[in-house]
């Protein structure tokens, strides 16, 4: 675990959070600033900082946990968004991978 690092207290338990969907790599849970009426965080159990040291099975198996927890959210059909911001510039605010699963309304682009 990173030293103060909120997502891995909570991939450890240690820090509360809506867990929706987890598993061995992988927990998606509720984002508490939701910009959307569906708004999930989806992170490994393993620290790692962006996208740029992710291996690429972490990254395949985000994206699995992603189309899994909106298919329990009841919007994999009708529509939803993944989005990995990437430092600072891309609006990256906690310096552990997560990838951002939004739907429950329609997504107007370009996002920002």
């Amino acid at each position: 675990m990173a030293d103060h690092c909120i997502f891995c207290a909570i991939a450890q338990g240690k820090s509360r959070a809506d867990v929706v969907l987890e598993n061995d790599v992988v927990v998606v849970f509720r984002d508490v600033h939701p910009q959307a009426p569906v708004h999930l965080l989806a992170i490994p159990r393993e620290h790692v900082p962006t996208l740029n040291e992710a291996l690429p099975a972490t990254v395949a198996a985000l994206y699995a946990a992603a189309v899994e927890a909106a298919q329990k959210e009841g919007c994999a059909q009708r529509g939803y968004r993944t989005v990995i911001n990437v430092h600072r510039e891309a609006g990256q605010s906690v310096w552990h991978l997560h990838l951002h699963v939004l739907g429950g309304r329609p997504l107007r682009w370009p996002p920002g």
